[in-house]
């Protein structure tokens, strides 16, 4: 056996709940345990990660830990903590979904340590041949309506406005199902997720003890929130997502890097493989230098290494310098254009025809009548002539410098700086 599984979850702040008999029956030796992921999206997100290192810790402690794949759930739509009804997808992007899924979750658990192996099951594979009588003669005379009822993610969806379908009523007579059948047929003993899914963890237990007089047990972890009210995961932008193609390591790393330091104390013990003594040392660090962000910047480097890679965080890393560090020019030239235009979303940016820099113009010209980095020819020459400009990295002094097409990067772009943190890019049409 590995670490004590629940002592490793609490001082890492991860445990909310857990069923009595759950801690003696881990210490009984391997047990197998379950978390389930609807395949809503074809890539899971930063908000998925607090479970999937929950199996990270159950695989380390020397368990066997399942991914539950839901190809049948996602079909029907997980009412817990949603105020509306989810929509519906097909089969086939059910599939599409599920194998990205299973593909980003091989990234994280080891597929091939004998006895503890992750194993990764899908729930349509029992729940297709499954016809709806057999279901409600077989399943649902178990657990009664006021059992289901007496659920919160059930009471406040009936107390909305908008109410709750018969679909989405019946989702935890479905994921209680799957519980049983893991337990039967995979000696799943323990189902873990976010603290919303305890009413749904606990059905499946119920129905495991009613059917087949068997005993199950449960675990929740801490639904991630940040410190100042917004929802953990989202930005501006949306979601922050494991997928390079959706959500680039650049922008992921800097998720992670802008963490207020409340968030970043509680996130580093959560997100990464850092130990308890390691974690004290960075916070050591950081207190008496918090503008250092020391904290931070070990929770980016750990978490985007495990999502992405070496290399993907060394681009990061090199393009987070770009704009707030002392990166040169080859720093720009060597990012693929992906990043280079991640680096300035948000950025002020101008559009100038080609043939405006193939005949080359004055900076003056440039900076103030075919863009609007400066209101004015007078503001732009004072500050040209108190150093406070630069372009491509590199300081203007000379009002009448000519920049022509030779200055471009990638063939398309000219980086400007104005005083110390204003930035635009140009690019030409």
């Amino acid at each position: 056996m590995g670490v004590n599984f629940i002592e490793e979850l609490k001082w890492r702040g991860m445990l909310h709940d857990i069923m009595p008999g759950t801690e003696e029956e881990l210490n009984k030796g391997i047990c197998s345990g379950y978390i389930g992921f609807d395949p809503t999206a074809d890539s899971l997100h930063v908000g998925h990660l607090t479970q999937i290192m929950t199996l990270i810790h159950f695989q380390k402690a020397g368990h066997r830990p399942y991914a539950l794949v839901g190809g049948a759930t996602g079909m029907v739509g997980d009412p817990s903590g949603k105020s509306q009804e989810r929509n519906l997808l097909n089969e086939t992007e059910l599939r599409h979904n599920q194998n990205c899924i299973e593909a980003q979750l091989k990234m994280f658990l080891d597929f091939n340590t004998g006895e503890t192996s992750a194993v990764m099951v899908n729930n349509y594979d029992w729940f297709k041949e499954f016809s709806f009588l057999d279901f409600i003669r077989d399943v649902g005379k178990h657990i009664t309506v006021n059992y289901m009822m007496s659920k919160d993610s059930v009471k406040k969806r009936l107390e909305g406005d908008s109410g709750m379908s018969f679909t989405e009523f019946t989702y935890q007579l479905v994921q209680g199902y799957d519980f049983y059948y893991l337990w039967k047929n995979h000696n799943c003993k323990v189902q873990m997720g976010g603290s919303d899914q305890w009413g749904n963890i606990v059905t499946g237990s119920e129905l495991i003890r009613r059917k087949d007089g068997g005993e199950a047990f449960a675990i929740t972890t801490n639904l991630i929130k940040k410190s100042d009210g917004t929802k953990f995961g989202k930005t501006e932008s949306g979601a922050i997502w494991l997928d390079p193609k959706r959500t680039s390591p650049y922008k992921f790393y800097q998720f992670w890097l802008n963490a207020s330091d409340a968030d970043a104390k509680e996130w580093i013990r959560i997100f990464t493989l850092l130990t308890k003594e390691e974690i004290e040392s960075i916070e050591k660090e950081h207190e008496p230098a918090p503008h250092s962000r020391a904290l931070q910047k070990a929770l980016a480097k750990d978490i985007t290494i495990r999502c992405h890679s070496e290399n993907a965080y060394e681009t990061a890393l090199a393009a987070s310098g770009i704009l707030f560090g002392n990166s040169t020019i080859e720093a720009f030239k060597e990012l693929d254009e992906e990043t280079f235009l991640d680096i300035f979303d948000g950025v002020p940016q101008y559009e100038i025809e080609k043939s405006v820099l193939e005949a080359g113009i004055g900076i003056v010209e440039l900076l103030s009548e075919h863009s609007q980095v400066f209101p004015s020819k007078g503001e732009c020459r004072k500050m040209l002539q108190g150093g406070g400009v630069s372009l491509n990295k590199e300081k203007v002094s000379d009002v009448a410098a000519i920049i022509n097409a030779s200055s471009l990067i990638k063939d398309k772009y000219l980086f400007i700086q104005k005083g110390k943190k204003n930035y635009y890019l140009i690019s030409i049409k």
